[in-house]
């Protein structure tokens, strides 16, 4: 933080604080997050379409806003020191994107073992050959069951909101987990929206290692005190439970980061029109072109209703079920080939049947509500179901 910053508390400043309209990408609402998340450490390494978000927070870091930052030598080695700062007891951050997510994956679970509040934007692009720089997120099938917690952002209010209210939720004690806040690279960081912004002279309190559930590293905790005779040595019954038990604690930390998250995100999910007996459920930027293909199928006649999906880790299922209860049909639009989001719906309902994993994009393309209409109209000929 800087010194003519004034430090308020999380509630005043996600909910309470005056907000003035701004007229930014997606890349400069994460900068003006981290202007105001009294950051102890920032360190990157550029991937498209990532790169600009932490040029700028790196901008930051030459106004006094981070206190410290540099650029690493690759992503590996970025998530590595991240994770060298937050068992130091420093707030921190960093971002990323498809392959440079891939480079990274070892250091993901190893953050939610430590139970390090450490928070991560990444700007999802495609990983595949043939080589795409391009919008898509089948790297958020790929993080699914590392221990982090997911948030996926819509639009650059979300991307803001959420990277703020990510620090808050992390840093509680009985959580301290990593939090992924995911949003769809170009879609979101390249185009400029409205961003509702409080003022950036207010900044969150900074974080207090002293009360986080494992002791930081510091000369009087050196590292040797806990990595001492690493269970991974050891192969016996009392290490595989060991192990086993930890990881179980990592699961229950992010069961109990839902009551902090339904506060600070006002849900795991919204809901409109609950009674159509059509629902698209959606997250990321697939939910605005949800939104416009809803207002064209009502021109038409045809009623649905829109589940819009804030929280993936943990994920939202007995809201789902409360939500599609009268839905006949729930269409899952995707920017990814493999419909990993359709198939968590499926997982947490009952009559799954009723799932739809139409339309999915990828490689780079667009959505138009155009083909989102096609799988409803399609749908509704090939069926007896009277809407």
């Amino acid at each position: 933080m800087r010194q003519d910053q004034k430090v308020v508390n999380a509630d005043y400043l996600l909910f309470d604080a005056p907000r003035k309209e701004s007229f930014i990408t997606g890349s400069e609402a994460v900068a003006e997050a981290i202007k105001r998340a009294n950051i102890d450490m920032a360190v990157a390494y550029p991937i498209t379409p990532q790169s600009e978000s932490m040029h700028l927070v790196g901008e930051l870091y030459a106004k006094g806003y981070v206190k410290d930052f540099y650029r690493a030598e690759n992503e590996f080695a970025v998530m590595a020191a991240i994770h060298g700062a937050s068992l130091a007891g420093g707030r921190v951050f960093t971002a990323t994107s498809g392959p440079g997510t891939l480079r990274a994956m070892e250091m993901f679970p190893v953050w939610a073992g430590a139970r390090q509040p450490i928070v991560c934007a990444f700007m999802c692009r495609g990983v595949s050959l043939p080589p795409s720089i391009q919008p898509e997120n089948i790297e958020m099938a790929m993080l699914l069951e590392t221990g982090m917690m997911m948030l996926h952002a819509e639009n650059g209010q979300d991307f803001f909101d959420m990277l703020l209210k990510a620090y808050i939720v992390a840093e509680k004690p009985d959580v301290h987990l990593p939090v992924g806040v995911f949003a769809d690279g170009f879609f979101v960081t390249h185009t400029r929206d409205k961003v509702m912004l409080p003022s950036e002279d207010l900044t969150l309190e900074s974080y207090s290692p002293h009360c986080a559930p494992v002791p930081a590293f510091n000369m009087e905790t050196p590292p040797i005190r806990i990595t001492r005779d690493p269970l991974l040595n050891k192969s016996n019954f009392i290490s595989y439970a060991a192990n086993a038990s930890w990881h179980q604690e990592v699961l229950a930390a992010s069961e109990r980061a839902r009551k902090y998250l339904n506060r600070y995100l006002n849900g795991l999910l919204e809901v409109e029109k609950p009674e159509a007996k059509i629902m698209f459920a959606a997250s990321g930027t697939a939910v605005s072109q949800c939104r416009e293909a809803i207002r064209r199928l009502s021109d038409m006649g045809i009623e649905a209703g829109l589940i819009k999906i804030k929280s993936v880790r943990p994920f939202p299922e007995k809201e789902l079920r409360e939500a599609t209860k009268e839905a006949e049909w729930i269409f899952v639009p995707e920017f990814n080939a493999g419909g990993w989001l359709a198939r968590e719906i499926k997982a947490a309902l009952d009559r799954n049947s009723r799932v739809v994993g139409e339309p999915r994009v990828f490689g780079g393309m667009t959505m138009p509500p155009e083909i989102i209409i096609d799988a409803v109209l399609k749908r509704l000929q090939s069926s007896d179901v009277n809407i």
